[in-house]
């Protein structure tokens, strides 16, 4: 497998996560409950948006390698190991639940620089820099707030 199929398989697999990432904070924005609900309704509302951004950089950096990015539900279903959380609508739950999402997306990442510094590929190393960065941060922050 070329080197450019390899970082596009695996950028693929790591939309496909982020779109359930995507989806799982628009369902907690949604559905939250209780008494943390002005705070973490407005701070779900605020990672979706980033997300959303990062997904469309994701998908345009599998098109600048010369790949194709999933772009169907389905596809995306099949392809993630992020699972959709139905019914999680406790604070407490809901938190762990972003920071397990969060763990999957950086072990994603980690292992992307890993293949794309091999490959010489300084664009998808500098994309996962940036969102190994983010998520590092609001990992520690969701840490943070669960210690309570």
């Amino acid at each position: 497998m070329k080197n450019n199929d390899m970082i596009t398989q695996k950028l693929n697999a790591h939309l496909a996560d982020y779109q359930m990432f995507y989806q799982n904070l628009r369902g907690f924005h949604w559905n939250i409950r209780g008494k943390h609900f002005f705070e973490l309704h407005t701070l779900f509302e605020q990672w979706y948006d980033e997300a959303a951004g990062r997904i469309d950089e994701i998908a345009e950096r599998i098109l600048m390698i010369g790949g194709q990015p999933l772009h169907t539900f389905a596809g995306y279903v099949e392809t993630a190991r992020i699972s959709a959380y139905e019914n999680t609508v406790e604070a407490t739950a809901v938190m762990r639940a972003v920071s397990e999402m969060l763990q999957e997306l950086l072990a994603n990442e980690l292992d992307l620089l890993k293949t794309a510094a091999d490959a010489g590929d300084e664009g998808t190393v500098a994309l996962m820099s940036e969102l190994i960065a983010g998520h590092e941060k609001m990992l520690w922050m969701t840490r943070a707030w669960l210690s309570e």
